[in-house]
């Protein structure tokens, strides 16, 4: 039944929601426009805020209802066995997003929403924290993607923080990593200083 809620979480995190709801919506190829990225951010970009948060619940929801029954299933137990599943759950829940099979293991999103989604359910109170870096990030940078930098570089710390669990926390230090690694170009911008702003950004 685990290893089944992993594959689940997976194909689950697969679904490029935002691709599917501009083209339903605005008949346009994210990949085509704007940072060519399925996520959130570029979906506003492409059709404004109600496509944006659209996507953003979506994305969310991804990395929330498998985690969510992974804790189910453990009885809200700490044990390690537990641990362990719930966190290859959000691991493979996020692995989704970032090489979706529809996709053909390509041109996935950045992982930042999947990955909120599975810590509001592994542990609130580090996600809050997180949430606070990002706002913060982005009111000093004008910049999304230094906020996500910033939130995902944080999150572990606030994991372990939290729950104590060196499992769950090395869980989001692998899914932080992940996201690191995956805005790399946006890492090479902001150094060069051609990361575009929060509004108005055309790339």
């Amino acid at each position: 039944m685990r290893i089944s809620l992993c594959i689940f979480a997976y194909f689950l995190g697969s679904i490029p929601f935002g691709l599917i709801l501009a083209k339903t919506f605005k008949s346009v190829d994210l990949r085509k426009i704007g940072s060519g990225n399925i996520g959130a951010t570029n979906a506003r970009r492409a059709g404004g805020w109600g496509l944006g948060v659209a996507t953003l619940a979506c994305d969310v929801l991804k990395g929330a209802i498998p985690v969510g029954v992974a804790g189910l299933l453990n009885s809200g137990t700490q044990d390690f066995n537990g641990e362990i599943w719930i966190a290859a759950t959000a691991i493979c829940a996020v692995s989704g997003h970032l090489f979706p099979v529809y996709l053909k293991f390509k041109t996935g999103g950045k992982g930042v929403a999947t990955a909120a989604g599975c810590f509001a359910v592994i542990s609130p109170p580090a996600l809050m924290a997180s949430l606070l870096v990002f706002l913060a990030a982005v009111g000093l940078s004008r910049r999304v993607s230094a906020g996500s930098l910033a939130a995902a570089a944080s999150l572990p710390f606030g994991v372990f923080w939290t729950t104590h669990s060196v499992i769950l926390a090395g869980c989001a230090l692998i899914i932080s990593g992940a996201i690191i690694f995956r805005h790399t170009e946006n890492i090479k911008r902001l150094r060069d200083g051609t990361e575009p702003p929060m509004w108005g950004e055309k790339s």
